[in-house]
Order: C-alpha cells, then sequence, then structure tokens
C-alpha cells in the first residue's frame, strides 16, 4: 500500500490512520486486537490514541486506549517500527494532570509509554492549546524528549491558525523543535476551521494533516437522519447538531453518490477527506471487523470528478 509521508517527519503512513478512541470504550480488549491485527493485515500502519482516551466512558479513568495498543504490540508478534504510534498530552486527567507545561509532559510522557509498552512515541501531539503554559516551555520540553530518544516527532491537535503561526515563530526564533503535523476536526459538514488560514499555512509549512471526526461522529455514515435514531446511541449527543438542513443536503448527495458507485456514504465521506489539498490522511475508528472492511475500501476508492465537485459544493 502506498505510504504518505507526514509533512517534514521521516514518518511514512499509509492514507488512513486508526482511531483509537473507541479501544476501552466501545470495543473491548479482545475485539480491539481483532480490529488491529485486521488493519496491519491490510497494509495500514498507525494509530491514533491519547492519554485521555477512554476517560469518558463509565469505570474509566484514561489511559485504557494506550494500554490495549501497548498490550498489542506485545502479543501482536509484530515488528515496532512496522507501527507509527501517534498519542497526546495536554487533557485533563486529574487537577495537576493536565496542561502543557515541562513538568507534566516529561510525567505524561513517561505514563504513555509504560501503558504502551515501548521506549518511544512516533508522534507526540499537543492535544489542545494551553493558555497557561508559553510555548517555549513546552517546545522546551519536547525538545528534551526528542534528545532522548522517547518521541520521533512532535505536532498539535485544535490550534487554529494564530496559535499555530506563533508556536512556529517561537521555534524559529528560539531555536526550539517546531510542530510537524496538525489534528484539526474536518469532514464534509465541519469545513471552516481547517480550512482557509490554517490550511493555507500547513500547506505553505509543509505540516502534516491527519484530521479527526471525519464521519462527523457518525452522522456522515448515513445512520443517522433523524432524532428518533439518535436514541440509544453513544454517540447521539453529539450528532443532533447535524440534524439540519444542510446536514440533510450532504447526505443526499452521498446517498446519490453511493446509488452510482456501490460504496457506502461512509466510504465516500472519507475518501473525500483523501481529496482535498493539505490533508495527509483522515483518522477514523471502527469497533467491528465489517466496518473496518468499510474504512478499507474508503481508502481504496477513488471518486470521479464529478462527485468530487458535488460534495465540494454542497458541504461549502
Amino acid at each position: 500500500m502506498e505510504k504518505l509521508r507526514l509533512g517534514r517527519t521521516d514518518l511514512t503512513i499509509a492514507p488512513l490512520v486508526f482511531g483509537g478512541n473507541v479501544f476501552g470504550w466501545t470495543a473491548d480488549e479482545k475485539t480491539s486486537f481483532a480490529l488491529l491485527d485486521a488493519f496491519f493485515d491490510a497494509g495500514f500502519n498507525a494509530i491514533d490514541t491519547a492519554d485521555v482516551y477512554s476517560s469518558w466512558a463509565p469505570g474509566n479513568q484514561g489511559g485504557e486506549s494506550e494500554t490495549i495498543i501497548g498490550k498489542w504490540l506485545k502479543q501482536s508478534g509484530r515488528s515496532r517500527d512496522k507501527a507509527v504510534i501517534v498519542t497526546k498530552v495536554g487533557s485533563e486527567l486529574g487537577p495537576d494532570r493536565k496542561g502543557l507545561s515541562r513538568r507534566w509532559i516529561l510525567q505524561a510522557v513517561e505514563d504513555s509509554l509504560k501503558r504502551l509498552q515501548t521506549d518511544h512515541i512516533d508522534l507526540y501531539l499537543s492535544h489542545w492549546p494551553d493558555p497557561d503554559t508559553p510555548y517555549e516551555e513546552t517546545l522546551a520540553a519536547y525538545d528534551q524528549l526528542l534528545s532522548e530518544g522517547k518521541v520521533r516527532a512532535i505536532g498539535a491537535s485544535n490550534l487554529n491558525s494564530l496559535q499555530l503561526r506563533e508556536a512556529l515563530d517561537v521555534s524559529a526564533n528560539q531555536g526550539l523543535p517546531r510542530y510537524q503535523v496538525l489534528q484539526p476536526e474536518y469532514n464534509l459538514y465541519d469545513r471552516d476551521a481547517f480550512e482557509g488560514p490554517l490550511r493555507d499555512l500547513c500547506i505553505a509549512e509543509e505540516i502534516g494533516v491527519i484530521s479527526y471526526f471525519g464521519l462527523a461522529r457518525g452522522f456522515l455514515s448515513g445512520k443517522y437522519r433523524t432524532h428518533k435514531d439518535l436514541e440509544g446511541s453513544v454517540r447521539g449527543s453529539g450528532v443532533e447538531k447535524y440534524l439540519d438542513g444542510r446536514g440533510m443536503r450532504i447526505l443526499g448527495v452521498l446517498d446519490d453518490i453511493a446509488a452510482n458507485t456501490g460504496a457506502t456514504q461512509a466510504e465516500i465521506a472519507l475518501a473525500w477527506i483523501r481529496t482535498r489539498k493539505g490533508v495527509t490522511a483522515p483518522i477514523a475508528s471502527a469497533t467491528s471487523l465489517e466496518q473496518l472492511q468499510s474504512l478499507i475500501r474508503s481508502a481504496e476508492l477513488k471518486l470521479s470528478d464529478e462527485a468530487v465537485q458535488k460534495l465540494n459544493d454542497v458541504g461549502e
């Protein structure tokens, strides 16, 4: 399978990243192992997680996803250098276990390495902006981790164009490592935050982009079309905002393309992201082998120019 270089880093990834937010939440350990085996058997190689996944699930405290990935890495027998592990720091795990201070980053990375049962993280991301910590402090902590070999590359999630520009300027002016990868929310419905100045900056600075919520929390799969469809769904509250006229128009175009191609709405929505300038690969998750096969097909799906244009127009 074709591998894509992630920004200026020496990391190369397949055109789809597995979203590990489901591990320890809607996918138990056994299911997670089966999903990861099938994902890697299909030629993919990158997994996205975070230290906070999946603290929101009843009985969880955070770290469950990393722990499952670590167990899988050890038990799968696969070579560590065949997997690109992306994890994040900064989300709140406790009153003094959050943010991007040097103290917390240096502690949090050790916790993540232990859970992942590895001696290095391929890509370490600042999960959220931290207005209480200067970029110099955060980047200096990452500089230490890079020099120690505990991290191979760094990036950030959820920065806007001004924040990313400021971080890049601090790196250049202070001689500190720079964010090489951005992880923004981006899909057919949620476009404004990435398209425009932020995307332009990523392209100009050769920053790799791995986007999350590619299916708009599942809405773009087409399974949620009325409020009744949300009943009993763990994602229901996050999907409700998409049940408007614009959302229905987007689903309508996805339905038409699905009818003409035989691909599912989810496969088409993810394939569209891969056509977008500035995006290296989308992140998507699955909780069953059937869903995973659909993700695999999405990475192989080539949309016609006409289909891409229809999707571009309806999502604007």
